[in-house]
């Protein structure tokens, strides 16, 4: 049967932390992300260009896998939330554009994990917020939510590191960081 275990797990070490270190928004497309035996994507397709989006502070991602017995199914919801500093029109325009889009969407963690949130389906701004808050503490920026439902949980990028999500693979794509 083709969903029995096949392997355990020992309790792993305490040299983890948490957080984001940036996201690679990809313009949605159709051609395929080449994986090796293990599910991990080891090239993007030919041409790709990323645009990264640095993050720092209190932006997540959260993986929910969805089970129903009833209904046979299993699905995978990707969440990421982004908390963006500072009100620009440029910003704003590219907002926009995510809103009526469905990119692919590189999460690249503190750990130096890369993972392809919306591989097959994309990922739709679900929700945001431009605000200028109330206070002088108060974020002046945006607050945007994507989310992606998937068959399968999020790949990760072989060989990423805390360096360069990209290390480990064999086609590198064009990235544009402003």
């Amino acid at each position: 049967m083709a969903c029995n275990l096949t392997q355990g797990r020992q309790e792993v070490c305490k040299e983890s932390i948490g957080g984001l270190q940036g996201a690679y928004f990809v313009n949605f497309t159709t051609g395929s992300f080449t994986k090796n035996a293990s599910g991990e994507v080891t090239a993007l397709p030919t041409g790709t260009t990323v645009y990264y989006y640095q993050l720092k502070g209190t932006s997540a991602y959260t993986e929910t896998v969805n089970t129903s017995r009833e209904n046979g199914t299993t699905f995978f919801s990707q969440e990421l939330v982004l908390n963006l500093k500072k009100l620009t029109n440029e910003m704003t325009t590219q907002l926009k554009l995510m809103a009526y889009g469905r990119p692919q969407i590189i999460v690249w963690t503190n750990n130096g994990d890369a993972l392809l949130v919306g591989e097959h389906l994309g990922a739709d701004l679900t929700a945001g917020t431009i605000q200028t808050g109330g206070a002088l503490g108060d974020l002046y920026g945006y607050s945007a939510t994507f989310t992606g439902m998937e068959q399968l949980p999020a790949a990760f990028l072989s060989g990423s590191t805390t360096t360069s999500p990209f290390a480990g693979l064999s086609v590198q794509p064009t990235i544009v960081y402003s």
